[in-house]
């Protein structure tokens, strides 16, 4: 609270190379505004649905996505929702779901957000993929919803300094799947494409893991979209 009260007192700068002005300035933005690109990561675990991201993550990115999740930075929010939807439009594209159904009345999509750990939430203030989620269905349209169809559980260890299938390990029961969206997620008589997101994918475990608790659940998890990739992550087709 503190950290948003100063930023709305003091001179706006940019988070990426602190010229006064907007939160991230244009030159700084640039990398965010896509193409977004297809990728894997290498290894890839088993299960990852396909997956695109916005941006790589360094530079200006990277400093914004940490002001944003760390430091209170909320304005970050706008732009962060943004990329992520350029990634969406990306993902459902390459995935084929119709989108000509945007706006054409009814839900057309379950925007399905990776959820934070509830001390994590917190002490950042609120669930920042959430966050990034609502704004995110604000910019695809009438019918795209937020559904928070997972939820966190048991304890996760530290991934500092874990291989990939270390961390994928460490992923494994951190999340369950809500029973009581299962009739509209499953069993209803049009269950919409579902998308899942985040802020940033590395190892992809955390991706793996989500769409795997949802498929046990029964849906059928349609992609994958992310603000940022980290560098062992490698281009395959660009959008």
């Amino acid at each position: 609270m503190l950290s948003e009260t100063v930023s709305l007192l003091l001179p706006g700068r940019c988070v990426g190379c602190g010229a006064g002005g907007p939160s991230l300035c244009a030159g700084c933005a640039d990398p965010i505004r896509g193409p977004a690109w297809r990728h894997s990561p290498f290894p890839r675990p088993d299960g990852l649905p396909p997956l695109w991201a916005a941006a790589r993550y360094g530079g200006p990115v990277r400093a914004a996505l940490v002001a944003y999740k760390e430091r209170g930075r909320r304005d970050l929010c706008r732009p962060l929702a943004a990329a992520l939807a350029v990634a969406s439009l990306a993902a459902l594209a390459g995935t084929r779901v119709p989108l000509a159904m945007v706006g054409a009345g009814g839900v057309w999509l379950a925007v399905v957000p990776v959820p934070s750990r509830r001390a994590v939430a917190r002490r950042r203030g609120g669930d920042h993929v959430l966050r990034l989620a609502r704004a995110v269905v604000g910019l695809l349209g009438p019918g795209a919803v937020v559904c928070s169809a997972l939820r966190p559980v048991g304890r996760m260890a530290d991934s500092a300094g874990l291989d990939a299938a270390q961390r994928l390990a460490s992923r494994r029961g951190s999340l369950a799947f809500h029973p009581a969206l299962r009739r509209w997620l499953v069993t209803g008589p049009h269950p919409p494409p579902v998308l899942l997101v985040d802020d940033l994918v590395t190892t992809g475990a955390t991706l793996a893991e989500a769409a795997e608790v949802l498929r046990r659940g029964g849906v059928r998890v349609n992609a994958a979209a992310t603000v940022a990739a980290t560098e062992r992550n490698h281009r395959q087709a660009l959008f």
